[in-house]
């Protein structure tokens, strides 16, 4: 195992081709040696699995092997390294977030918050994702499925195709800042040993003394609810984010008619 394959949390590090000749279906099976007893979905299925208990660190070929009862070797008939794989492990499950069927938005609202809801728990199933640079992802079958449901019910908002990227990055980019928060308290619990109730009631002292000091009036004026764990802030910020798409979309079709009567005023 080279140290590059236990390292890698970057896609499109390794082979860009021999990703997409795996993702695509368009390699060359494995011809040497023996018979295999392994499939490429066998493998990317059980690294997937491993990443889910362990996280994307603990995911090399020399692990996998072990994990599959085989050899190391017997993985580079089918993946040649762990980059390529993770190319594979990042479009596995991202296909698990695209809608089917009677399940395709209808209209923009629901795409929209459907996107959001379905990242989220793509995120909450598999916390490693937040692990991994996606700054220059490898496009497979599931990753341009997931463009291609949207984009119709994201056309009626009336937007330019730019804008229409730009509403599906602003979307992506929320969910994945609420997720990195989750993900990064329950790491804390893990690690500290701390609940967060602990954590927070060991503060309370001190937090308490500050609050009638006069120092923090602001502070000290919030109401006792406000760092309530009942408060939705993720279904609340989804709400604000569609609120200013909507906005918008009002605005450029009240546009749209205004300049049309002008043109027929005109004609």
């Amino acid at each position: 195992m080279s140290s590059k394959d236990s390292a890698t949390t970057t896609s499109g590090s390794g082979d860009i081709r021999r990703s997409l000749d795996l993702l695509w279906g368009t390699g060359e099976r494995a011809t040497r040696g023996p018979k295999p007893a392994l499939t490429l979905d066998r493998i990317v299925t059980a690294a997937v699995e491993l990443a889910d208990r362990e996280g994307i660190a603990a995911v090399s070929m020399r692990r996998l092997s072990t994990e599959l009862g085989t050899g190391t070797m017997s993985l580079y008939r089918y993946v040649p390294g762990k980059a390529e794989l993770l190319d594979l492990m990042l479009d596995r499950v991202q296909g698990e977030a695209v809608p089917k069927g009677a399940d395709i938005p209808g209209n923009w609202r629901a795409c929209v918050e459907g996107m959001a809801r379905g990242q989220l728990a793509l995120y909450r199933a598999h916390p490693w994702l937040l692990k991994v640079n996606t700054g220059r992802t490898v496009l497979g079958p599931s990753a341009l499925r997931s463009m291609e449901v949207v984009i119709a019910p994201l056309r009626t908002m009336g937007l330019s195709d730019p804008e229409l990227l730009s509403v599906i990055i602003a979307v992506t980019n929320w969910v994945t800042g609420h997720a990195r928060t989750e993900a990064d308290t329950l790491e804390a619990v893990k690690e500290t040993g701390l609940s967060d109730e602990e954590f927070w009631g060991s503060q309370r002292p001190f937090l308490e003394r500050a609050m009638l000091s006069g120092e923090f009036p602001q502070m000290a004026s919030l109401s006792e609810d406000t760092f309530s764990y009942e408060f939705d802030h993720f279904e609340f910020g989804l709400a604000r984010l569609v609120d200013g798409f909507a906005a918008l979309v009002e605005a450029r079709g009240a546009s749209d008619a205004g300049r049309a009567d002008v043109a027929d005023a005109g004609a």
